[in-house]
């Protein structure tokens, strides 16, 4: 990426983030966080990557409503941000969180599990 392109990516999460913790605080939509942002070298599409605390159903609930709101949240990127172009916005689901949770739980077994046999 080049330089203004993490410039621009960085600012949409802000202004995402941002937006975000304003307008979504339901707990029906669970915790919503930005966890990083990547724009096409033509700044014409940005995809969103989030975070969302909560169940399955949460998540799955929370990623309907983004991608119903989606107009609503590239006006407010596009009012904040001086470009020639808002870029339209892709959400997608990260799960980072997910797999260390469930590695570190993995490892905590094992640990167990090592305990157990005395070794």
């Amino acid at each position: 990426m080049s330089l203004r392109t993490e410039r621009v990516a960085s600012l949409i999460k802000e202004e995402v983030g941002t937006y975000f913790s304003r307008e979504y605080r339901d707990p029906a939509y669970g915790f919503i966080t930005v966890t990083d942002v990547h724009v096409t070298p033509d700044l014409r599409i940005a995809k969103i990557y989030v975070s969302i605390m909560g169940t399955s159903e949460v998540k799955t609930v929370t990623m309907h409503m983004l991608e119903g709101h989606k107009g609503e949240i590239r006006s407010f990127i596009g009012s904040h941000l001086r470009l020639k172009f808002t870029p339209s916005i892709q959400f997608y689901m990260d799960e980072t969180m997910d797999r260390v949770q469930k590695i570190e739980q993995l490892l905590k077994q094992i640990r167990k599990n090592g305990d157990d046999t005395g070794t």
